[in-house]
């Protein structure tokens, strides 16, 4: 396996403090200074591996001269060609860069493949999100548990992750726009493909991205996130509203549902861990959007290091409007000639349950891409130890807003073989809407009664 020796041995240093409770320690000013040096601004290695991953020269900043504010995400690569393709004929050859979640897929479809394009680091964020890092390196402590966290500014609290729980809650607090409303389509096909769409308009806000915020306000509350099923009739209209909780010992997860059926407003404490994710036809839980979400304390948390692999970047092709949701939805998995694979270095972290606590998963395996601190891949066991489902993030750079994020996630389940994607957008036209204007008036129980349609 490709670790880095350094980082590996940093982090076995890291697990051995922890154990000694000394592992939620800040980092010096010195060694902060390290970020925009030979560490990008939050915290990965600047400097290519003298072959294939290149250095990270800043991200991707300028929008192509065919982008349109408002419009589709054209690719910024369109000269781009596969430089190989890994499939059963050389799977074994490339094996230690894939999950065994990837290789998995490769053993059972013939027909899912890895285009393997040139590496892009693309990643980059505004000036006030470095800044943030920078704080939070010499600030930010995880509070006694890991369940949260005490001295936090906005993104990235551990551009210096030392355990496990850092680098989760990196990916949890990564930077996804100040105030995001997106229209976008989720598809659970049957086993012979055949499907149907549930459409979703979500928002998410950062506290600090209100209209009327006041600092100290609602001040444990990283995030609101409002979703409202458009489509199909038969459940549009039901409102999914969260509070997402910084430190979650003090308070957990605050969320409540619209039922438009029944008109009426309820706390939906299910809405959390392994509760059924939104109208997923059993296909994913809760914590399963977004990749990975929610409190992390049911679990037991390591961090092995860094090594290269194989994970799905700049999917520009995969969500362009000259496709269909027919193009892309087959039986198995997505179509794979449309996705865009790279080498890049990621983060690889073990999830597994702590005894006496309850979860269908019983062991996951992450593997967060370095430049953006996003779960690209994720690996699921059930509790016999079982490689149960697989998790792909296409992400994508939003160039023209300085944040990267993700486009379609898609959850394969080996066992059914089914599979849920989530984030569809090919067939709507302006499916991104950034800064919008909210106030936090606009995420409480009494504006989620007003807002029902039905």
């Amino acid at each position: 396996m490709q670790f880095n020796k350094t980082l590996l041995t940093s982090s076995i240093i890291a697990l051995s403090l922890m154990a000694s409770g000394s592992a939620f320690a800040k980092v010096s000013e010195e060694e902060a200074r390290r970020l925009g040096n030979d560490l990008t601004p939050i915290g990965a290695e600047r400097a290519g591996n003298g072959g294939r991953i290149p250095e990270w020269t800043g991200g991707l900043t300028t929008p192509p001269e065919n982008f349109t504010p408002g419009g589709a995400y054209v690719d910024p690569f369109p000269g781009d060609e596969v430089l190989y393709t890994i499939d059963r004929s050389n799977v074994e050859e490339h094996k230690e860069r894939l999950s065994p979640g990837q290789v998995a897929m490769i053993n059972r479809y013939d027909d899912y493949v890895i285009p393997v394009y040139e590496t892009r680091r693309t990643a980059a964020y505004p000036d006030s999100i470095y800044e943030a890092a920078a704080r939070n390196a010499t600030n930010t402590t995880l509070i006694e548990g890991g369940n949260g966290m005490a001295d936090f500014d906005t993104s990235v609290p551990f551009p210096f992750a030392e355990n496990g729980l850092q680098v989760v809650w990196n990916h949890i607090t990564r930077y996804r726009g100040g105030a995001v409303q997106r229209n976008v389509g989720q598809v659970t096909p049957q086993t012979n493909g055949d499907y149907s769409v549930v459409q979703f308009e979500d928002e998410i806000t950062l506290r600090t991205s209100l209209r009327d915020y006041e600092p100290g306000e609602d001040s444990n509350v990283l995030f609101y996130f409002r979703q409202e099923i458009t489509a199909p009739s038969r459940l549009a209209g039901n409102v999914l509203l969260v509070h997402e909780t910084i430190d979650q010992v003090a308070e957990q997860r605050r969320a409540w549902v619209y039922n438009a059926g029944q008109r009426r407003v309820r706390r939906a404490p299910q809405v959390a861990y392994d509760g059924p994710g939104t109208a997923a036809d059993g296909m994913r839980t809760t914590d399963n959007f977004d990749m990975f979400n929610g409190a992390p304390d049911r679990y037991n948390w390591e961090l092995h290091g860094k090594k290269e692999m194989y994970i799905p970047y700049n999917s520009y092709r995969l969500m362009s409007p000259e496709l269909s949701y027919d193009d892309i939805v087959k039986a198995g998995h997505i179509n794979q000639e449309h996705t865009r694979y790279e080498l890049h270095r990621v983060w690889h972290v073990t999830a597994t349950l702590k005894d006496g606590e309850r979860h269908v998963y019983g062991k996951r395996d992450f593997y967060f891409d370095e430049d953006s601190w996003g779960a690209a891949l994720i690996d699921h066991y059930d509790g016999r130890g079982d490689l149960w489902r697989v998790a792909e993030g296409h992400t994508f750079q939003v160039y023209d807003q300085k944040l990267q994020t993700l486009g379609i996630e898609v959850l394969y389940d080996l066992l059914s073989g089914r599979y849920l994607a989530l984030g569809l957008t090919n067939e709507v036209n302006n499916a991104y809407r950034f800064n919008i204007s909210r106030t936090s008036g606009d995420y409480t129980p009494a504006a989620l009664r007003r807002s029902g349609r039905r």
